[in-house]
């Protein structure tokens, strides 16, 4: 299995004057869309990717949150909490970051000092080389189950939080509405704590 990777700029054609290069990036952790694009193609990146749920008194499992989303070519999907982990970045912040960016300000996530991934999945962008796939890039993912206390509000491009108990959850049908092999993801992250 070959995998195109983009090719390396020719030093010929970057400019000599520094006038002439790019302003510097003031979050130095992020990447612009075309040095994203150019990673992509030979590194796997890290991602985050978090099953909010809500807990009663004994520790035990009640809702879990799955977003609704839209993606780019309008069909609407079931989605985890996830995104990329930022240069220099620890991955609780980068939990705590996701998390407050879908689920809102007041969901009040609750992210022990040092997280412990419930399982780890590899996306690669061909499907059959593994259960999980993403068309964009090879990415690895550690998955976390965040008990939430607060009111979630969705934010950016995630359409609402439905809350379902994990029975609900684990329905095939729910299952199938998540892209990507994160149906399988749900289900094995949701049995390692006990659903």
């Amino acid at each position: 299995m070959a995998i195109d990777t983009a090719d390396l700029p020719d030093p010929a054609d970057l400019p000599k004057d520094p006038e002439d290069l790019p302003p510097t990036n003031p979050n130095p952790g992020w990447l612009s869309s075309d040095e994203l694009e150019f990673v992509r193609g030979r590194l796997p990146i890290v991602y985050v990717e978090a099953v909010p749920v809500r807990v009663d008194g004994d520790g035990s499992i009640t809702e879990v949150g799955l977003l609704l989303r839209a993606t780019a070519d309008g069909a609407i999907t079931r989605a985890l909490v996830a995104g990329r982990v930022r240069y220099g970045e620890s991955l609780r912040d980068a939990l705590f970051r996701h998390l407050e960016n879908d689920l809102g300000t007041m969901a009040f996530p609750q992210i022990p000092v040092s997280p412990v991934p419930t399982q780890v999945a590899e996306y690669f962008p061909l499907p059959g080389v593994s259960s999980y796939v993403d068309e964009r890039q090879h990415a690895v993912a550690l998955v976390y189950v965040v008990p939430v206390t607060g009111t979630c509000s969705p934010r950016q491009d995630a359409l609402e939080v439905t809350w379902m108990s994990p029975e609900q959850a684990l329905e095939p049908s729910v299952l199938a509405e998540l892209s990507g092999g994160r149906g399988k993801l749900l289900r094995q992250a949701l049995s390692a704590v006990g659903c």
